[in-house]
């Protein structure tokens, strides 16, 4: 069984058993015409996507990798979310490329696969909405802050508006979020998605705050708080 899903059978496992019974409602009776195919939670479940991992670093900055950051601010996130009640999965929980459990996808391409795997996850769990952590790069230096990249959806611009307005507080910023047009994930999962860029690892401030488990804290702190007002004006 693949690592990730692994993981997410622990968790749905857990909530089935009633170790999150504070959380997870008794599942109900389905009608003939309802095409809800899995247990209806009290919150939606949460799918946390690490970027990146094993083989594929991500972006860099001297011996600074991508891939560690967004697992760990990943982690963070997940934890905060979880000490709150919410159903939350992470896809990965340590450094390897979810690229390697794709057996399915008959493609040469591993990054395809790495991105297919995750898109995969969605459909395999009832899951409601999927944040994806990332780091941002760019050639100018002075480029700084969060930016929250949307589906042309409306359920994901206002998880986008919920995430980038919480970071905007908390790098003092004043960023706006941007559709992700071109990017996979938000192409082709059907549920509401957002990419978080966390910050430019390619300027020194946003390094420091990245690369720091001060400064993680405060990103995972942000970005949980976003999703958790995000669900409760739903």
């Amino acid at each position: 069984m693949p690592r990730q899903i692994l993981i997410c059978f622990s968790v749905l496992l857990l909530l089935l058993m009633g170790s999150a019974s504070a959380t997870a409602a008794p599942a109900v009776q389905q009608k003939d015409d309802d095409h809800i195919s899995h247990t209806v939670f009290r919150h939606p479940v949460i799918i946390i996507d690490a970027g990146h991992g094993g083989i594929d670093g991500g972006t860099s900055a001297d011996d600074l990798l991508e891939k560690h950051i967004n697992l760990s601010i990943s982690q963070k996130v997940y934890m905060k979310l979880k000490s709150k009640g919410y159903p939350v999965v992470l896809n990965r929980n340590g450094d390897y490329a979810l690229s390697d459990d794709n057996t399915w996808l008959k493609s040469r391409s591993r990054h395809l696969k790495d991105l297919a795997q995750r898109k995969g996850l969605s459909d395999e769990l009832p899951s409601d909405l999927i944040v994806s952590v990332h780091v941002n790069w760019s050639k100018k230096e002075k480029s700084h802050g969060p930016v929250v990249l949307h589906q042309r959806e409306g359920r994901s611009y206002m998880l986008a508006e919920s995430i980038q307005s919480s970071l905007n507080t908390m790098y003092q910023t004043d960023l706006s979020v941007e559709w992700g047009k071109p990017f996979y994930l938000l192409n082709y999962i059907k549920k509401p998605a957002v990419i978080v860029e966390a910050g430019f690892i390619s300027n020194l401030q946003d390094r420091e705050m990245l690369s720091s488990s001060s400064g993680q804290k405060q990103i995972a702190e942000a970005i949980s708080s976003g999703i958790i007002y995000y669900l409760s004006v739903l």
